[in-house]
């Protein structure tokens, strides 16, 4: 079975990105006009060295409600998703580096939906604890290598070491999920999905609190640079 079969909620997300996207692009608009930011940081400073920011819509099954009244279209596509448990956009910045680490929980899996990406640059590598990478933005799962794509969405498992980077010219961002491993997923009726193997679709990004998606504010300067680098 490939990953649309197993996941049938894949398809439709990747049918609705550019809502996501659209959403997305009025967030960072929204900061700054205002002068403020939506997003913040992500808590574990530990795991990472640059700015990795995020803006959560649901957290441990909990709903943030001030977050998803802002973006009802991302938030009704994550709640049709079973078994959901956590869901925000992350926001990678350049230079940035999520350090090998794993996950909190055993008993999810994380997808991402790529929103917006950094063009791959073939002569550029890489090397830290991982592997050796020719890519400028891009996500290690145990042995494996991922680079994400506008509109396209993939599952990995939280548990496997992996790590992160974004050493491209605009900030990445995904749209982030969790559910539950053992939540019933509905029958596809799509008959003509992609033949994507399932090899290579498990693994994934840190865990994540309640808490850490509810402190808003961040320098204009970061919310100008976010904004010009992400969608010039």
């Amino acid at each position: 079975m490939n990953q649309y079969e197993l996941f049938p909620f894949l398809t439709k997300l990747e049918e609705n990105w550019k809502d996501v996207l659209e959403e997305l692009d009025s967030l960072l608009y929204t900061e700054a006009e205002a002068s403020v930011s939506l997003f913040e940081a992500w808590h574990e400073k530990d795991i990472y060295e640059g700015d990795w920011d995020v803006y959560g819509l649901y957290a441990f099954g909990r709903r943030i409600p001030i977050n998803c009244d802002r973006c009802p279209k991302t938030t009704a596509l994550v709640e049709s998703i079973p078994g959901l448990v956590t869901a925000g956009f992350s926001a990678l910045a350049p230079g940035t580096h999520i350090k090998p680490h794993v996950g909190y929980s055993s008993e999810v899996l994380r997808c991402h939906l790529g929103l917006v990406v950094p063009k791959p640059l073939p002569s550029y590598d890489r090397r830290s604890t991982g592997p050796l990478v020719s890519d400028t933005c891009g996500l290690v799962v145990g042995e494996q290598f991922f680079h994400w794509e506008p509109g396209k969405a993939f599952v990995f498992d939280d548990t496997i070491t992996h790590e992160a980077y974004n050493y491209g010219d605009r900030t990445r961002f995904v749209l982030l999920i969790d559910f539950k491993k053992e939540a019933p997923q509905p029958e596809s009726d799509d008959t003509e999905s992609p033949d994507k193997p399932t090899k290579g679709l498990l693994g994934g990004l840190s865990s994540t609190t309640a808490d850490s998606f509810q402190l808003p504010f961040l320098s204009g300067r970061r919310i100008r640079d976010k904004l010009r680098k992400s969608f010039k």
